[in-house]
């Protein structure tokens, strides 16, 4: 089982974890958006990172434009951050806790996240 923001984020012990799409559905260094709930979610797989596998979920409204891009944006790295960066108007989040490194105010939502086999899980609150 692989872990991404689960692991940096230290969901508590009884956290419940729900499927949101299947590892078929994700595509390697890139992003594809699923529901949850009433809210579109970017997941970002990264199959080769120097810590392994990780997948990350990420909210997929980019906070400026209000628009869901987020998603389609492109994957880097900066100062040693995996970050991605708004299709839009080009702001970089960190993938790890969604903060923006060009405008410290503006944030996405980070959800702890997990490989379980063929199922992409997601913390539930």
């Amino acid at each position: 089982m692989s872990q991404s923001n689960a692991v940096r984020m230290q969901p508590s012990e009884n956290v419940s974890w729900r499927a949101l799409c299947s590892r078929r559905d994700l595509v390697a260094n890139s992003g594809v958006v699923a529901w949850l709930d009433d809210e579109q979610v970017a997941l970002f797989h990264l199959p080769e990172t120097e810590t392994g596998e990780q997948v990350f979920a990420i909210a997929n409204k980019d906070p400026k434009s209000g628009a869901n891009v987020i998603g389609r944006g492109i994957l880097g790295q900066l100062k040693g951050d995996l970050v991605i960066a708004s299709p839009l108007y080009k702001q970089h989040f960190r993938l790890a806790d969604g903060c923006c490194l060009e405008y410290p105010e503006q944030q996405l939502q980070v959800w702890p996240v997990r490989l379980n086999g063929d199922a992409v899980e997601i913390a539930a609150a």
